[in-house]
């Protein structure tokens, strides 16, 4: 018998099989279409999107596993974080996602903040409203588009979408809700105080799981067009950065994960709610019952490379380009790139922030950019790492996933700048991985999701800081931290002359 995964992730959806003791069997990713960007900071994707890679991934994997859907005991689902979805009466999706690094509503933050309160924010939510949450997304559509906000019956995050294609549910998980600045994180319920402060009607809000209850059953019209079979239970499963999580077996305190996907978040266990009141860091919901985690983001991690590739080195291999790196000395020549492609969450909470490369001379080359733009993504998370430790959370170790997890030299690299031991582990996969875990303790193959992860997580690889090269970070990273503050009055100036201000 086999558990799926299945993560709806920006560029593509991933479907994996699991065995009953959490080992990766077999694994198939979709794609999804380039999100588009109407306007700078601006980012949206369609669901039904999501929903025809999910398909294609389900098939690929059970042919790829040469089995009918009846061999899968039950579904867990992941996804990407604070996307608004939203449907009308007839189930329908109104308008495009507003995903999670769409940066377009800071004027509805601030009215929330004015209509609220910030402290009232915080004692409803335990986090700073952000631009990127979903909160403020839904009121941008009541401001801009009335037409479409007066048709809304429900409001769904992405992967939710996807259990509802699969199901005909409406419900989520509270690590995933944690992000909507609805959720009352502490007591873990959606908070009608925050709802009833902005005229938001609770009943669009779907029902709220813990991650590993189960939510529904895969109905017959799913199970035609998947190959799963109809029954098949689904859990709640989690946001892709506590599901990931799961997958690399932060369920108790003293380690923590850094995630590089498109985004990057280092992630840490907690036994109770405690928060940043300057919001640098989230505080949210784990996918453990009774825990909850702290975790740093870094908008553009994944993405920076993706973008480098995408427009200044077509059809090149990320491999390849990365052993190009290698060529590179440890600093790229003073070579300082700031990885905030979409605006940055973690620690500048600034939507128009904007990416520079900054010491640049005639006498640098495409080795010294890539090398650069990996340096720059392990500095941005180190701020991440800073900020969680100054909260208290004892870090021992890191335990690396993504695309960071697949390359010895990046590996190094987060070892050196963080100063910590980073593993990477035997299943290198993230939040697909986490979900299928979550799926086998819904069911009851294991009795807690600590239970399985004691079994399932094994290390791989370790890293240690070479104590020359972390010298030189060191100081390297002292001079990335000086040079958001200088260019930031610039990136406003520049959002002013856009309209973005």
């Amino acid at each position: 018998m086999y558990w799926l995964g299945l993560d709806i992730g920006t560029s593509g959806s991933r479907a994996l099989l699991v065995d009953s003791k959490g080992h990766v069997r077999f694994a198939q990713t979709a794609p999804h279409h380039e999100m588009t960007m109407a306007r700078p900071l601006w980012a949206e994707q369609d669901p039904a999107d999501w929903w025809q890679a999910s398909k294609a991934a389900i098939q690929a994997v059970l042919h790829q596993a040469r089995i009918d859907g009846s061999s899968v005991t039950g579904v867990g689902l992941s996804g990407q974080m604070h996307g608004l979805v939203i449907l009308d009466e007839q189930d329908n999706v109104i308008r495009p996602s507003l995903i999670w690094c769409d940066q377009r509503s800071q004027a509805q933050v601030d009215f929330i903040n004015s209509t609220v309160g910030k402290q009232k924010v915080l004692e409803y939510t335990a986090n700073p409203v952000l631009t990127g949450f979903t909160l403020p997304k839904l009121l941008w559509v009541r401001d801009h588009e009335p037409q479409n906000y007066a048709r809304v019956r429900k409001m769904l995050l992405p992967k939710d979408y996807v259990r509802f294609r699969l199901t005909g549910e409406f419900a989520t998980e509270v690590s995933d809700a944690s992000g909507t600045s609805l959720f009352d994180v502490v007591n873990r319920r959606w908070s009608a105080g925050m709802a009833n402060a902005l005229g938001i009607d609770t009943a669009i809000l779907p029902k709220a799981y813990e991650s590993s209850e189960v939510t529904g059953a895969v109905s017959t019209a799913a199970a035609a067009v998947t190959g799963l079979k109809a029954g098949t239970p689904v859990v709640g499963g989690g946001g892709d950065q506590a599901a990931s999580a799961i997958g690399n077996g932060i369920v108790s305190a003293g380690n923590v994960s850094c995630t590089v996907g498109t985004s990057g978040v280092v992630f840490a266990y907690l036994g109770e709610p405690a928060y940043d009141p300057a919001g640098r860091v989230h505080t949210f919901c784990h996918a453990v019952p009774g825990a909850w985690h702290v975790m740093g983001v870094t908008q553009s991690a994944g993405l920076s490379f993706q973008w480098f590739r995408n427009r200044l080195a077509p059809g090149a291999e990320y491999d390849d380009l990365t052993a190009e790196a290698i060529l590179a000395p440890a600093g790229a020549q003073g070579l300082f790139w700031l990885p905030y492609l979409m605006g940055e969450r973690t620690p500048h909470l600034d939507p128009v922030a904007r990416a520079a490369w900054v010491g640049l001379t005639a006498k640098h080359n495409r080795a010294d950019y890539i090398r650069s733009i990996l340096e720059g993504v392990c500095y941005s998370q180190r701020d991440c790492l800073e900020l969680i430790e100054g909260m208290g959370a004892p870090v021992t170790l890191a335990r690396l996933s993504g695309g960071g997890a697949t390359s010895p030299f990046w590996h190094q690299l987060f070892a050196d700048i963080f100063r910590k031991r980073v593993v990477t582990l035997e299943t290198k996969e993230g939040s697909a991985y986490g979900a299928a875990l979550l799926a086998l303790v819904g069911t009851g193959e294991y009795s807690s999701v600590a239970e399985l992860c004691g079994t399932a997580i094994q290390e791989a690889s370790a890293k240690t800081p070479d104590e020359a090269s972390a010298d030189f970070y060191e100081r390297s990273y002292r001079v990335f931290r000086s040079i958001y503050p200088a260019l930031k009055p610039i990136n406003q100036a520049i959002a002013e002359l856009g309209g973005e201000g």
